[in-house]
């Protein structure tokens, strides 16, 4: 988990390989599947497909190539996320709008730009080249995560509940009979954090560099479905002293009663997955919470989360498992945690773990120069870092330095918790 991508895999086959994921997540999808947009927040399937096709064409080809030609001068346009220094853009809230272009023709984009990419892959590149094709690639895997958590929240409002995947191998690998939480020591003092070596690592996790940390605990596990429904009987929902005073009035303005996509029928929780409406899980991890939610939840158990410090130092110095990541065959099946009480289980995958800590930027960071520096930099504010992965996230995409970050009232993403103390 402390690298990027292995160093005998090749750019372009690094390339490939993410780029033939992106189409494989789509297979099956209708060009209404991938044209709707449910939310603000989300953005069409068609439209992660066309974006991360210009991340390419905008910020390789056209740089490295005279004689390239854009495949339709209309889609810088359309499919610009947030980069001003680019230019114009088309309104977030309107990309379900766009019916035009269609699926069919966003793939035959998506081939023109990897058959121009092959001839820039062939050769040996700039070092500044290669630092672009590897964000390039960490982007895209970003992206996929996103398809999935966006499809997941358009299918659930649908009254059919109607399932991403149909043959998605779904049985619960998780123990069946619950273990309590058991803490494991963890020592602190002068501690590095940040990333060091690794092969690629966005901006935002750099300089490494120092943090005093007092000695601390960590949960083994994160919360499991379960423990959750025990914080809902017990009124945690209807708690005020339990909650952050922003968390309270985001929690009755939208009528929180439960995590996102759950629903109550006579005494059992369903809930809304990406292989449709299922029976909960009670053995598996809580996911989509807010922060404020995890935050509520923390103080409900007589703990807290932890900040990112602690778990990333955590996570480097103690033995762990790794949970389950993105297979674009077989989404929605889990690993099983290992027995060891001294070992934290799953502490990548299966779950975005919220930690304690707004996404700031550390000492001696610098922006990068040019429209790549509108990357992470200009998001540091208001905003709750998490770390670990997702079952949705690919595996070779997170390092203990990684950090994601969302607004803490964001629930559409695969977010769970992990005790501190």
């Amino acid at each position: 988990m402390n690298e990027y991508a292995s160093s005998s895999n090749s750019l372009s086959s690094q390339y490939k390989h993410v780029r033939s994921i992106s189409e494989r997540l789509v297979a099956g999808l209708s060009d209404s599947d991938c044209t709707a947009q449910s939310m603000e927040d989300a953005s069409p399937a068609k439209w992660h497909l066309a974006h991360t096709t210009w991340f390419w064409e905008t910020f390789l080809l056209t740089k490295t190539s005279r004689s390239y030609k854009p495949f339709n001068d209309s889609f810088a346009f359309l499919f610009n996320s947030y980069y001003n220094e680019v230019g114009e853009r088309h309104p977030r809230p309107k990309r379900g709008l766009l019916t035009r272009p269609s699926l069919e023709e966003v793939l035959r984009y998506r081939k023109y730009v990897d058959d121009e990419m092959e001839g820039l892959l062939a050769g040996d590149g700039t070092p500044a080249q290669c630092d672009l094709i590897r964000l390039g690639i960490a982007h895209e895997q970003q992206h996929q995560e996103l398809l999935l958590t966006d499809i997941l929240h358009l299918f659930a409002q649908n009254p059919t509940k109607p399932a991403y995947r149909e043959n998605s191998d779904t049985s619960a690998n998780y123990e069946k009979d619950r273990r309590s939480t058991s803490w494991i020591d963890v020592e602190g003092g002068l501690v590095t954090i940040g990333a060091s070596n690794e092969v690629f690592a966005f901006d935002c996790e750099s300089p490494y560099h120092k943090v005093f940390l007092e000695s601390f605990q960590l949960a083994n596990r994160t919360v499991t479905n379960a423990e959750w429904i025990e914080f809902i009987n017990d009124g945690g929902y209807t708690t005020p002293a339990l909650w952050l005073s922003d968390g309270w009035d985001r929690c009755n303005q939208e009528k929180w009663n439960a995590p996102l996509y759950w629903e109550r029928f006579d005494s059992e929780w369903q809930t809304m997955s990406l292989n449709g409406c299922k029976t909960l899980d009670i053995n598996a991890p809580v996911t989509n919470i807010s922060f404020y939610e995890a935050d509520a939840y923390s103080t409900w158990a007589n703990a807290r989360l932890p900040t990112e410090f602690e778990w990333e130092h955590a996570s480097r110095s103690k033995q762990h498992t790794v949970g389950q990541f993105l297979d674009p065959e077989n989404l929605g099946c889990t690993s099983i945690p290992n027995e060891s009480n001294s070992t934290f289980e799953s502490i990548y995958g299966n779950v975005w773990e919220w930690t304690s800590s707004p996404f700031r930027p550390y000492p001696g960071f610098k922006v990068a120069s040019g429209a790549v520096g509108e990357y992470n930099g200009k998001f540091m504010s208001g905003q709750y870092v998490l770390k670990g992965g997702s079952f949705a996230t690919p595996h070779n995409h997170v390092r203990a330095s990684y950090r994601n970050f969302f607004h803490p009232e964001k629930r559409w993403q695969f977010s769970g918790l992990r005790l501190a103390k």
